[in-house]
C-alpha cells in the first residue's frame, strides 16, 4: 500500500494511506495536552519551545534576512552560492518545491501552533506571571504571522488587502490533522487586523525588560514594522516613539563605532531584538552565507557588487564593513561565527520616527531632521541642514543594508526591483515578488489557492 508522507497546513506531520488509514506522528507541540500543558513549568517549557522555532535559521535564524536580500537584489549584491534555494530567490524564479520556502512556512506555523497552546493553557500558569506569559505568545504568534504575509502575500499597499489572499489564519490549538485542519486562505486584511490584536495586547502585558526574550519596547517596534506596511503612518511614528523612550530609558544607544554594534556575542546596547548564537547553539544563516572558510562558514556565497558601494556619501564609516575576499567584496556584518543575528536595532527606530513624522509633518519624539543627523553622526557624515523624503529613505537603505529589511521597505513604498541581467524590472506587486505557497502543503490541503504564477 503506497504512502504518501505530506505536511498539512500547520506543519504537524501526518501520514495518509491511499485507503484512508491515518498514522499521526507526534512532534514536541502536539503531545497531550494533559503532559505538556497541566502546569506553570511546562506551559513556560512549552513557550520556549515556540521561542526555539522562532530562531531556528528558517526564520530569524537567517532566512528571512536571506530572503529580503535576495528579493531585493537589485545589481546591488550577487548571490554565488551553490545552494539552488537561494538563487531561485535571487533570480525571481522559484519553484513550489522550494525547501527553504516549505520550512520557513512550517517552521512558523509550528511557532504559531505552540503559541496557541499556551494560550490556551493560561489558567495553569502562575497569576502573577500569566500577563507576561500570554503576551510573549502574542507577541511570537503576531511576530510570525507578520514574516508570513510579508513574503507569501501582495504587500498590503498593492490592490484591495481586504480581497487579496494573505495566509491561513488559526486561532486555536490543533493538536490532530483532521477534516477541519483543511482552513482557507484569510484576507491580507484579516491577517493584518490580527497582527495588530496580537502585538498591541502584548505591548500592553509585557515588562519593559525581560532578559532577551520578547518585552515592550521590541513589541512597540515591531507594531512600528506594521504599521509602515500599511501606510498608518501616525501610528508608525508614534509606536517607534515607543520604543525608543523605553529603550534609551534602559540604557539602549547608538554604539558610537558603527562596525561594532555588529558581531556581538552577546545583546549590544544597540541590539533591541537579537537571536542568541553561541557554541551550543550555533545555527546564523547569514554568517553561513555570508562569510568565509577562514571565519568558519562555506564559501562566500553573497558578493557586494560595485553599485551598491555609490549608495554611500564619501567619509561615511559604514563603508568600513566592505571587504575583499575570494575574489569578491564582502560585508563583514555577518562575518564572525557564534555571533548574534540582529532582528531590531535601535537605529531602525530612529529612522521609522524620522520617516513617519516627515510624512506627517509632526515631531513627536524630535524632529526628522534630528533623527536622521543623529545617525548620520554616528557614521561621521555632516549633519543636514534641510531633509527630504528621499534622503530619508536613502539614509534607511544604507543604515540597514544586509539586515534582510531591503524589500519591504520597496514593497511599501511601491518600488520595483531589477532583476540580475538588468533586463527586466519587477514591480513591487509583481506575482514573482511573492513567495509560492509551498506544494507540500497545496497537496496536503485541498482548500488552499496557489499565488499567481505558480500553477494550480
Amino acid at each position: 500500500m503506497k504512502k504518501y508522507i505530506i505536511i498539512a497546513i500547520l506543519g504537524l506531520s501526518t501520514v495518509f494511506s491511499s485507503c484512508n488509514d491515518e498514522l499521526f506522528l507526534t512532534p514536541f507541540q502536539s503531545i497531550d495536552q494533559s503532559i505538556a500543558l497541566s502546569n506553570d513549568a511546562n506551559v513556560k517549557s512549552v513557550l520556549i519551545g515556540a521561542y526555539a522555532e522562532t530562531r531556528d535559521v528558517d526564520l530569524y535564524g537567517g532566512r528571512l534576512q536571506l530572503y529580503g536580500e535576495m528579493l531585493g537584489a537589485n545589481g546591488e549584491v550577487r548571490w554565488e552560492g551553490t545552494f539552488n534555494q537561494p538563487r531561485e530567490i535571487f533570480n525571481k524564479s522559484i519553484f513550489v518545491n522550494n525547501s527553504f520556502i516549505e520550512g520557513t512556512w512550517a517552521a512558523a506555523y509550528r511557532a504559531i501552533n505552540i503559541s496557541n497552546n499556551v494560550l490556551d493553557a493560561l489558567e495553569v500558569v502562575n497569576e502573577e506571571d500569566r500577563d507576561r506569559v500570554r503576551g510573549e505568545a502574542l507577541f511570537l504568534r503576531g511576530s510570525m504571522y507578520f514574516e508570513l504575509i510579508k513574503l507569501y502575500a501582495l504587500p498590503y499597499v498593492a490592490g484591495n488587502p481586504a480581497s487579496n489572499l494573505g495566509v491561513p489564519l488559526v486561532l486555536t490549538p490543533t493538536r490532530e490533522i483532521n477534516e477541519e485542519s483543511f482552513v482557507s486562505r484569510n484576507t491580507v486584511e484579516e491577517i493584518y487586523t490580527q497582527i495588530l490584536s496580537d502585538l498591541t495586547q502584548a505591548e500592553s502585558l509585557l515588562p519593559a525588560s525581560n532578559s532577551f526574550l520578547a518585552n515592550s519596547y521590541v513589541t512597540a517596534g515591531q507594531l512600528s514594522r506594521v504599521y509602515l506596511q500599511m501606510e498608518r503612518f501616525g501610528d508608525a511614528r508614534d509606536a517607534a516613539n515607543r520604543a525608543i523612550t523605553l529603550a534609551t530609558g534602559l540604557q539602549k544607544t547608538l554604539i558610537f563605532n558603527y562596525m561594532d554594534a555588529f558581531n556581538t556575542e552577546g545583546n549590544s546596547a544597540e541590539d533591541l531584538y537579537a537571536i542568541q548564537v553561541n557554541t551550543q547553539d550555533p545555527a546564523n544563516d547569514m554568517f553561513l552565507f555570508y562569510s568565509l572558510p577562514e571565519f568558519g562558514a562555506r564559501g562566500g556565497d553573497v558578493a557586494i557588487l560595485a553599485n551598491h558601494l555609490t549608495q554611500y556619501e564619501t567619509g561615511d564609516s559604514r563603508l568600513d564593513q566592505f571587504f575583499t575576499a575570494a575574489g569578491e567584496l564582502r560585508t563583514a556584518k555577518w562575518r564572525d561565527q557564534f555571533r548574534n543575528v540582529k532582528v531590531m536595532r535601535l537605529a531602525e527606530m530612529y529612522l521609522t520616527r524620522a520617516e513617519a513624522n516627515f510624512r506627517e509633518s509632526t515631531a513627536i519624539g524630535d524632529t526628522p531632521l534630528n533623527d536622521i543627523n543623529l545617525i548620520r553622526a554616528r557614521v561621521n557624515l555632516p549633519a543636514k541642514t534641510t531633509l527630504t523624503l528621499a534622503e530619508i529613505l536613502q539614509e534607511r537603505k544604507v543604515e540597514l543594508a544586509h539586515e534582510g529589511h531591503i524589500i519591504h521597505d520597496v514593497k511599501r513604498t511601491r518600488g520595483s526591483i531589477n532583476d540580475n541581467t538588468g533586463t527586466d524590472v519587477f514591480a513591487f506587486d509583481s506575482p514573482r515578488m511573492v513567495f509560492p505557497i509551498p506544494q507540500r502543503e497545496m497537496d496536503a490541503n485541498p482548500n488552499l489557492v496557489q499565488n499567481p504564477g505558480y500553477g494550480n
